[in-house]
């Protein structure tokens, strides 16, 4: 095989593999652009279809909670944002996991919060799930 041949099979390999990326990484944007507005909403079906039955959601202040008590922080009014805003946010793909990094900026129950945020995702068929989140205050 000549070698301008196992060039081009290669760089044709390369540009598969980072569209491929490109389409995963696209799709976590977009289930976290789904959990945001799940959040502002109090939606409970878009909440219970965006997280894994695994979450471990860390707040700032320590308090960890999982799916059931995070469905149900932002459902009965407990957890009220009126604003949620996504800055920085980077997106990496690793396997069927996705490291996702932003910052947060709104009002929860009347109060300011800026907020540093980790987001692990997890591929599950074809959609991505929130199997945990950490959060820090900035």
């Amino acid at each position: 095989m000549k070698k301008s041949h196992v060039l081009l099979i290669a760089f044709l390999f390369s540009c598969s593999l980072s569209n491929a990326q490109s389409r995963d990484e696209k799709a976590v944007a977009n289930a976290v652009e789904g959990l945001r507005k799940a959040m502002l909403d109090a939606d409970k079906a878009a909440l219970e279809a965006l997280t894994s039955a695994d979450l471990t959601y860390g707040h700032s202040n320590g308090l960890i909670e999982d799916k059931a008590a995070f469905v149900d922080a932002l459902t009965s009014g407990k957890s009220d944002f009126s604003t949620i805003n996504l800055t920085n946010q980077t997106v990496k793909i690793a396997g069927n996991i996705a490291l996702v990094r932003h910052e947060l900026h709104g009002e929860a129950n009347n109060s300011p919060v800026n907020l540093g945020i980790l987001l692990v995702w997890q591929k599950d068929g074809n959609a991505w799930k929130l199997v945990a989140r950490q959060a820090f205050k900035l």
